[in-house]
């Protein structure tokens, strides 16, 4: 059983091509032109591959000749951004171009393109193939300094040559960027590059010597975004922007409802200026924690938090009011059954005709079991939730089980031939758990404790008894 709150949000994400770049994009005859002689090619098609945040796309083909020779050619320019080119042979090298800077002839051989690349016309793409063969010159020896500081103790004289080394090695590799930098401080890669690194680790130290982790994690977090230019739509067409913000978000962020809400939400304001970043990133973030999608329990509170705040017609301005209602509708049914608040009562005819409801059990412990018959993992899952329950119906613990998009028929044969116990209710209308407990994908469970809070959710039937010894330990018990 699937919503259709995925669907809704992928329809409001911005094209791969976003209107302020096609908008003012060159109509000349030609404005990119791609010419490129890859020695030892072997005929086909050339597929130019573009990016927009973590999707790729494909931008645009070409046909590649016997002598790997081909041209890539438009009246109407690329996006500024990232791309690479999927070649026969699976063959591949990436470019980077800017607006006015989608002209030009690459030269190399097939069996090492990114060794032999050459490249004019471009001098984004220049540069980062310059910026590519320093740094790979580098990584033999970094990996060998990585060797041995896994293989050496700390403070022993291996391991503090081997970190020394590595210290000057990433030294040189900044100097080597600065300089770049000075000399090309408008270039398309410079943004890309400075957009791209982490803040300095600065090893704050507490009075005793030892390192303070969190007043550096603090830091780091508090800088993560410092380089990068809301301003400049064309890193959103790069790997940039959506490797950060899911290092910052899902790597750096304690993957717990709260905690994901106090970080995105002050960073969604910073880029609440900015039309296109702000579009990007709630809903990537809303998407991030799609109940189904997420393993983090409860991940839909995150959703429904940024719905409720930023998907509004007055925010969300890439959609038609008509969307955004329904993504907001979803968001309100799945409120009632967020984790921490109140499990709402549900009341329907059992299996014998008699109306049976959640806050007339008595146990310490409610497990809300939501099934279809028709559903391969609930036919998979029955017999233990069964085995489950009468390990724990005489220590406290009550099942109630809910029917959904089933007939009379089929319910009963299913709670029939799976020995079902525990109390089994079914409404065909929905209206008893209509905006109750959400479901996004069958089986569903939830877990209420003694005062019918909602504690636990979005779980196997072989994570209960973890959470009963919890709920248990809690009370004393």
């Amino acid at each position: 059983m699937r919503t259709v709150v995925l669907a809704i949000l992928l329809s409001v994400l911005p094209a791969f091509v976003s209107p302020s770049v096609a908008q003012s994009a060159e109509t000349s005859k030609d404005s990119t032109y791609i010419e490129a002689f890859i020695e030892g090619l072997q005929a086909g098609t050339a597929r130019l591959v573009g990016t927009y945040g973590d999707q790729n796309y494909i931008a645009d083909t070409a046909v590649v000749d016997a002598q790997g020779h081909f041209v890539l050619r438009r009246e109407r320019a690329l996006p500024a951004g990232f791309y690479y080119f999927l070649l026969p042979g699976q063959k591949n090298f990436s470019i980077l171009i800017d607006r006015d800077d989608q002209r030009m002839t690459l030269r190399a051989k097939a069996d090492d393109i990114p060794g032999t690349l050459q490249v004019s016309g471009s001098i984004n793409t220049a540069l980062f193939y310059r910026n590519a063969r320093y740094q790979s010159t580098q990584e033999p020896e970094f990996k060998q300094l990585s060797q041995t500081l896994r293989d050496f103790p700390p403070n022993s004289p291996e391991h503090e040559s081997a970190k020394a080394r590595q210290s000057q090695l990433l030294q040189q590799r900044k100097a080597h960027l600065d300089s770049i930098y000075r000399a090309y401080p408008n270039a398309f890669f410079t943004k890309f590059k400075i957009a791209g690194q982490n803040p300095d680790w600065p090893e704050f130290r507490k009075p005793n010597g030892e390192l303070d982790t969190l007043r550096n994690l603090v830091y780091y977090r508090e800088h993560f975004w410092d380089n990068v230019d809301f301003n400049d739509t064309r890193l959103l067409h790069t790997p940039v922007i959506a490797n950060k913000l899911k290092r910052y978000i899902v790597e750096l962020t304690p993957q717990h409802p709260d905690s994901i809400i106090k970080v995105a939400d002050p960073l969604i304001q910073r880029v609440l200026p900015y039309k296109e970043y702000f579009q990007f990133f709630v809903n990537w973030i809303a998407l991030q924690y799609e109940n189904g999608k997420t393993k983090v329990m409860d991940g839909e509170a995150v959703m429904v938090f940024l719905i409720d705040k930023y998907f509004t017609p007055e925010l969300a301005t890439w959609d038609t009011p008509e969307n955004i209602a329904k993504i907001r509708k979803k968001a309100d049914e799945m409120k009632a059954s967020l984790m921490g608040r109140k499990g709402p009562d549900v009341r329907a005819l059992d299996v014998n005709g008699q109306y049976k409801s959640i806050y007339e059990m008595t146990a310490p412990i409610i497990v809300i079991f939501m099934y279809s018959p028709d559903c391969e993992h609930c036919r998979e899952q029955a017999p233990e939730i069964q085995r489950i329950y009468q390990r724990w119906k005489d220590r406290g613990v009550d099942f109630y089980g809910i029917a959904l998009n089933t007939t009379d028929e089929k319910w009963k044969e299913f709670v029939r031939k799976n020995g079902f116990t525990f109390t089994n209710v079914f409404d065909p209308t929905n209206r008893a758990i209509y905006a109750k407990y959400f479901v996004d994908i069958t089986p569903e469970l939830y877990v209420l404790n003694k005062d019918r809070i909602i504690v636990a959710k979005n779980l196997q039937a072989n994570q209960l008894e973890t959470i009963f010894e919890r709920e248990f330990a809690k009370m004393g018990n």
